[in-house]
């Protein structure tokens, strides 16, 4: 057993290194077998047994440390309840919150493990053997996760465990950061014994709660509708999200909430539980007729099954708890600080986001090189700074039909190939950027016709197609090895300074013909790991490129690609009402620099709605913004708008980008939106406002505030008026419409539907 007591204040920087007088620790009690992970604003508390398992005491607002919280345990064994112990009624693992529950040990909820052994008995016990706690965080292997940049940024503590029947030892880390309500767990899994195991199901985090008067949070959805809002109360039984797709899917994001009723977006308790994982994913809330509430989050145990021979290992991807007692925007500032900051890595992590024009909706496939460098000429001339070249410039690819999987330039429409269309564009005073789908293939491919055995499917049954492509086999290390070979040809040779990494279908009919027939549970997570891989070998080789993934819009918007991407496309829908719900719900997670979002044309190409160029900017400013049009068919007066546009972005990305953000009213509850962000000092924020409907002689409107310093002047544009601001926070900001639906007053250039309004406060010395 090895113990290292850490206990001590911490002085180091605002945000995840601290302030002064902060503390953390992990503190070990030897006599209560009670380990206290604490902040400045958490406790996690979890005990050792009777019968050597691990239980839960407690998660939630920071508790003064004392000797022991036995007390905490609040059990009894039930009627007709399994016992631990012969003669004793009273030890139940049914009705004991647990840590890490396994099938075999009377709990009849779902465990968090299920470990079948060569006889077929799925029954384990692990038991714990000792611990460590030390400074710092280790990183995964092969799997993204958060990380500290200095050991004192965080503690860490590893549990040991072990089945002593079959040998199988368990890991379990957690890591609590210095000044973020933030634990991070992961789980690992070695087999010391002689015995072959399989692992049909290993979660990432379980948390059990005590009671089940919470409502359940899930971001929702499909494409071009992604991650919306949905909130239910917990009942009895299970409520999950979770995706088969082989990715995180537009339908649901490996995220869930649990709040109080009373919970608000300013104030009340909510846990959020967030993996970082880009592939088949269970989320749920498991509710017993006692109304306790287990949490489970990992990968999804359907179609997952991994044997481990003795030596081997398997490391669950990494979950992310949060707690706040200061509402939802307390549990996102939470997550956006973490996921900003020590998950997202590389050069471009705190950076401003340059402003691009993609050509998609532009030109689509019918597009050469004198068409792109007009486009690119006037953007320039508008103030943009990044183009990006999207699908149809290699192979043969003039529709969705062929050339997936060729990635090489098309010289019919680039005669010099990529290299000199981005000399081209380099020396017009701009940076250059390429499109790329690098998991999929058509089967009209020179890839494909040399390697038809390298895409995912059983030759024996009927293949489906999506968008007229196949899904490469990931899982093999010689797939990826050949296109990463293919791409690192394109980025060496070309001054190429941003690459969108899209992927535009889900997985069907999941075989390889890579491995055999034991091995085919392990296939899912193995093409996950083959994308991280061909990430990370693409981010070292060119740390300067700043990647956006993509797919089919959000259907990856999550925490595992967000270690290897800084930023995201959020959705394909680029309308301006639909975003205003999109980033809305994606805010609830994650940062506003890591949401792409651009000003389309009108009508827009999704849903064919007419709205004003300003409100289209209002909504787009705030994520990574740019552009997704033709700009050559805007009117005079239209360019001159987006010049400003570009100026005003320009001038407050980072305050937008890198603030802090706070929702004010959701777009899934009515007819109005708002949201703001504000400085780390408090002297400068924006408001956007936005109502979609025009009300008729409406009531007076007034939206409180957050963030803001109650004893500074704000001088607060639009109105032209200075205001405290705690007048801004209690009494709020009017955003009336004074025309009460008559034809009199004009903003956005006109009244009526789909309107919005920035507010600009800076402080007053």
């Amino acid at each position: 057993m090895i113990i290292i007591e850490v206990n001590e204040k911490r002085n180091n920087d605002p945000k995840i290194k601290g302030e002064g007088g902060k503390q953390m620790a992990i503190c070990f009690r030897e006599t209560a077998k009670e380990f206290h992970l604490y902040n400045e604003k958490i406790s996690y508390i979890l005990t050792v047994l009777e019968n050597g398992q691990l239980g839960h005491l407690y998660f939630g607002k920071r508790l003064k440390d004392r000797e022991s919280f036995a007390h905490m345990l609040n059990f009894r064994a039930r009627p007709m309840s399994v016992c631990a112990f012969e003669h004793n009624l009273d030890f139940s693992m049914e009705h004991i919150k647990q840590e890490y529950p396994v099938y075999g040990a009377g709990d009849m909820r779902y465990p968090a493990i299920e470990v079948q052994q060569e006889n077929g008995s799925r029954i384990s016990e692990f038991i714990y053997q000792g611990h460590r706690i030390y400074k710092g965080k280790p990183e995964l292997e092969g799997l993204p996760a958060t990380y500290v940049e200095q050991d004192d940024e965080a503690d860490t503590l590893e549990l040991y465990l072990k089945d002593q029947l079959t040998g199988t030892e368990m890991i379990l880390f957690y890591t609590i950061f210095v000044n973020v309500p933030a634990i991070a767990r992961s789980a690992k899994i070695m087999q010391t014994g002689e015995e072959e195991i399989v692992l049909n199901r290993v979660m990432s985090v379980s948390v059990d709660f005590p009671d089940k008067e919470f409502e359940m949070i899930e971001l929702t959805g499909a494409w071009s509708r992604e991650r919306s809002v949905k909130i239910r109360k917990l009942e009895h039984g299970t409520q999950s999200v979770y995706s088969m797709r082989g990715c995180s899917s537009h339908h649901y994001n490996p995220f869930l909430a649990l709040k109080r009723r009373e919970t608000t977006e300013g104030n009340g308790e909510v846990y959020g539980f967030s993996l970082v994982y880009s592939g088949n994913f269970l989320a749920q809330a498991d509710v017993d007729t006692y109304d306790t509430t287990r949490i489970t989050m990992g990968i999804h145990p359907d179609t997952f099954s991994w044997t481990l021979k003795k030596g081997e290992s398997f490391q669950t991807p990494e979950a992310v708890l949060v707690y706040s007692d200061q509402g939802l925007n307390g549990m996102s500032q939470a997550y956006h600080t973490l996921y900003r900051s020590r998950l997202a890595k590389g050069y471009w992590r705190d950076k401003e986001r340059p402003i691009l024009i993609n050509n998609w909706e532009a030109t689509y496939f019918d597009f050469d090189e004198e068409k792109i460098m007009s486009i690119v000429k006037t953007a320039k001339s508008l103030g943009v700074e990044l183009f990006v070249l999207d699908d149809g410039w290699f192979g043969e690819r003039n529709d969705d039909t062929r050339s997936l999987g060729d990635w090489y330039p098309n010289l019919e429409k680039l005669p010099d190939g990529i290299t000199g269309i981005a000399k081209r564009v380099e020396a017009e005073g701009m940076k250059f950027g390429l499109w790329f789908e690098p998991e999929m293939v058509n089967k009209n491919s020179r890839l494909y016709r040399e390697h038809p055995d390298w895409i995912l499917g059983d030759k024996g049954r009927r293949l489906s197609h999506g968008r007229n492509q196949y899904v490469l086999d990931f899982s093999r290390d010689e797939v990826v090895d050949a296109i990463f070979g293919q791409m690192y040809k394109v980025l060496s040779e070309a001054p190429i300074s941003y690459v969108k990494w899209d992927m535009n279908r889900s997985m069907s009919e999941v075989y390889s013909a890579g491995v055999g027939s034991g091995d085919q549970g392990k296939v899912l997570h193995r093409y996950i790991l083959g994308v991280y891989r061909l990430y990370d070998m693409l981010t070292k080789a060119f740390p300067k490129i700043l990647f956006e993934s993509c797919a089919s819009g959000g259907g990856r918007f999550d925490p595992g690609l967000l270690y290897y991407a800084p930023q995201c496309w959020t959705s394909d829908d680029t309308d301006a009402v639909e975003r205003c719900k999109i980033q809305y719900g994606t805010s609830l997670v994650y940062p506003v620099s890591s949401m792409g979002s651009h000003v389309s044309a009108v009508p827009n190409h999704q849903l064919l709605r007419n709205t004003s160029l300003e409100m289209r900017a209002n909504v787009a400013y705030f994520g990574t913004f740019g552009y997704e049009l033709d700009p050559n068919r805007l009117t005079e007066e239209e360019k001159e708008e987006v010049k400003e546009q570009i100026g005003f972005m320009k001038k407050y990305r980072r305050l937008i980008q890198f603030g802090t953000f706070y929702r004010l009213v959701s777009p899934f509850e009515g007819n109005e939106m708002a949201w703001m962000v504000v400085s780390e000092d408090q002297r400068n924020a924006i408001v956007g406002y936005y109502r979609i409907l025009q009300t008729v002689n409406g009531p007076y409107r007034k939206i409180r505030l957050q963030g803001l310093d109650p004893d500074k002047i704000y001088h607060v544009s639009r109105i032209e008026e200075d205001l405290y601001g705690d007048e801004l926070l209690w009494y709020g900001l009017d955003v009336s419409d004074a025309s009460s639906g008559e034809n009199r007053e004009e903003y956005n250039g006109r009244n009526g539907d789909y309107q919005s309004k920035l507010f600009l406060l800076s402080s007053i010395e």
